[in-house]
């Protein structure tokens, strides 16, 4: 009978995978490490070592985690309101983890669980609302780069600090060299960290992309 390791039990992928995302949430990107998820898991170095290999498979780990939690949008459903659901629920995703955007740079996320929650549906929705496969992936790629990059571009946990942070590099400019930025703080300020932003622009390129019936 083979024998059953306490330590692996422990640091099952699920586990793992919820630990790094907590180090990430609470202390930032710079704070992950193997050995910081071992010291919370109780386990030994090694352990997670086994589990992940290396840095890049730790974060397809949290990547599939999360990936999980898309919904599922039922047959049917228009294509426009199941385009904006998958979507705006990636970004949501996204936004909450700000440190993960951070570690995977440009990395493709292609993990199973992602490519079968948002990708295959996504396209198959759109092959089935008239668009070429082509059509289908292009349409993908531009609400993938928006949802991606509006995600990255702040930390959307501390809206806060951002508008802070914004207000005294903008306050610092010479307004007759940047009279639009400098004089204008009130008006450039808000959109930086306000959803709808993304949800509008999102909006846009499902309207521009809507299948012609």
């Amino acid at each position: 009978m083979p024998r059953t390791s306490t330590a692996l039990d422990r640091a099952t992928p699920e586990a793992i995978a919820l630990t790094a995302l907590r180090v990430l949430d609470e202390e930032g990107p710079g704070a992950l490490s193997f050995r910081a998820l071992a010291d919370r898991l109780g386990v030994s170095h090694a352990t997670v070592q086994r589990r992940c290999v290396d840095l890049a498979g730790l974060l397809d780990l949290c990547t599939e985690h999360l990936a999980a939690q898309l919904p599922e949008i039922p047959a049917g459903t228009d294509w426009a309101e199941a385009t904006e659901r998958r979507f705006g629920a990636f970004y949501r995703l996204l936004t909450a983890h700000p440190g993960l955007l951070v570690l995977r740079g440009g990395r493709p996320w292609l993990g199973r669980q992602l490519l079968a929650r948002l990708v295959e549906p996504a396209l198959a929705d759109s092959v089935a609302a008239g668009m070429s496969a082509a059509e289908a992936m292009t349409v993908y790629r531009r609400m993938y780069l928006l949802t991606l990059g509006s995600a990255a571009f702040v930390d959307h946990r501390d809206p806060g600090a951002v508008t802070a942070a914004s207000r005294a590099a903008l306050a610092a400019l010479d307004p007759a060299e940047f009279p639009v930025l400098a004089g204008g703080l009130a008006d450039v300020l808000p959109p930086l960290t306000d959803h709808e932003v993304y949800y509008g622009a999102l909006r846009q390129l499902i309207e521009a992309a809507r299948p012609v019936v």
